[in-house]
Parts: C-alpha cells; structure tokens; sequence
C-alpha cells in the first residue's frame, strides 16, 4: 500500500525565493518531497507551482496543514489548494443518449485507473439507466426543457449535495448548463467532439467535414459560462482524408473523446492541474 500524500497546487505573483520559501515550510516540518514541479507564466507575472510530500512522519497533523500554510501564502498574495492522496473524490456521471464514454469511464473505474468513487449518474434521457444498474450506480433521470431548467437544475444541485459530489463530469451530455448552475458548482468537466477553438458548439463533425478539414480533435476542459471555451486540460487530434464520410469522423472521434476524457479525469483527481486566467498548466 502507498504511503499517503499531500499535494499543494500553488500560483502568486512571481518574486524571488518562491521555491526555496515553499520547500522550506515542508523540510521546517519534518516533511520529504517526492515530487515538485514549477512553471512560470512571465507575460502574467505568475510563478505556479506543484509539491507533493509524503505525510509519514510530517510534523503537522491534516487538519493544521491548511491554517500554518496559509500564514506563508497570504503576504504572497498566493491562491493554493491542499489535497490528500488518500481521499478519494466522488464523481458524478451526466450523460444523454451516447454510451462510449460512460462505458469507458466505468471500466476504467473497475480496472482501478481512478482513485475515486461513482455513486451516481445523472441523464436528461432514461436510455443508460440499464448500464448504471449493471454497475450497481444510482441512475437519476432528470428531463431538460427550456421551461423547467431552472427547476430541474435545482434538483441536480440538490443530487449532487445529497450524494456529496466532489467532480461532476459531463460524457457527452447534451444540454448546456446555466451561469448559475456553475456558479453553484464549478467543479465540471466536460468532454467536447473537436480540436477547440475550432467548432465550437453542435455538429462539429459535419462542419469539419462540410470544410474539408485534414485532423479533428476532441478537447476535454472545465466548464464556464461561456459555451465551449473553458480551460483547456486535454486535448488529441486523429488525421482524416477527402475519403472519410460524416459517419468515418464520428467513428474516429468517439474513439478520440473516450482518451481525451479519460485523461482529464485522471489528470484532475491526480491533482495534476493549475487553472489561471482560463487556461491551465497541466504537471505530468
């Protein structure tokens, strides 16, 4: 069994001594890094950073770790966020009608690829729910109209409470979520069918195809309000010819969107990811 971890994701301002100054805090502590990783943005001034430290033998109990950091982070005007490898998140699935990513996020589940849990599934279609009960995972059909959504997002809000989700992760849902819904709950990713920027929105496939593309993509990213131009966390491309049909693209990208997702999941709850200013640096 691996020895449980702390892991500080940390951005500020850029200044000198930064490294030395956050490294010290953990050797101060009786702490042993086993991983540590920086990035410097110089156009927006900011230094980020990622340190792991193994907890064994740490001088600082959980619960005191946040509050004696945060006395370090707050004269830097740092933003930071503390995990620990040993909890494990709770991911709700949303779907509509296409199954390939919810099969595959399922079995790379089972296979143990995800340190996390799948309490539930939500979908605006009653189509998946014979794969939730395969599973064991509660399936909550929550139908979606430009009258109800308001209503209806209240009660996914109120799911995603009750089940205490810490990720909700959208594997081809087809419905776009409110301004205040993510407010609410930002915590989202979301799996896009093209190389975003480019076709943005619905029918990317057939748009590609109408403008004779040579690669399409797909692009996992954290939503926001803006439709499609959250930040990025993955993305991946596959080369297409003048001899692809509509339906060759949408074979070749469900295969595409199964990765690119299946990366970003596990890039997130690998607590691998920085957001700033929308865009993302990613800790490999």
């Amino acid at each position: 069994m691996s020895i449980p971890t702390a892991t500080l994701l940390i951005s500020c301002p850029d200044r000198r001594g930064l490294v030395a100054k956050f490294a010290n805090f953990i050797y101060a502590n009786g702490g042993n890094i086993i991983h540590a990783d920086q990035h410097t943005d110089f156009t927006a001034g900011l230094f980020l950073t990622r340190i792991e430290w193994q907890l064994a033998g740490f001088n600082l109990s959980r619960e005191l770790i946040a509050p004696a950091f945060n006395a370090i982070a707050q004269p830097l005007n740092a933003k930071w966020e503390l995990h620990f490898s040993d909890v494990k998140s709770r991911i709700a699935i949303w779907v509509s009608k296409q199954d390939h990513c919810l099969w595959d996020l399922i079995w790379r589940h089972r296979a143990g690829e995800f340190s996390a849990e799948i309490p539930l599934i939500i979908s605006n279609h009653e189509n998946l729910r014979y794969v939730a009960e395969q599973f064991g995972i509660d399936y909550h059909h929550i139908p979606i109209t430009k009258e109800t959504k308001a209503e209806q997002e209240a009660k996914q809000l109120q799911l995603l409470k009750d089940y205490q989700i810490d990720l909700v992760v959208l594997a081809k849902y087809m419905q776009v979520l409110s301004g205040d819904f993510i407010l609410k709950f930002p915590q989202i990713i979301n799996i896009h069918h093209s190389f975003l920027p480019a076709f943005v929105g619905a029918n990317p496939y057939h748009r590609a195809f109408e403008r004779g593309v040579k690669i399409i993509g797909a692009t996992a990213h954290y939503v926001t309000a803006d439709l499609d131009a959250g930040p990025i966390i993955e993305q991946d491309v596959v080369r297409v010819s003048h001899r692809d049909t509509v339906e060759d693209l949408i074979r070749k990208g469900k295969d595409l969107e199964r990765v690119v997702l299946a990366r970003a999941v596990r890039l997130h709850l690998r607590d691998r990811v920085l957001v700033y200013d929308n865009k993302t640096v990613v800790f490999e």
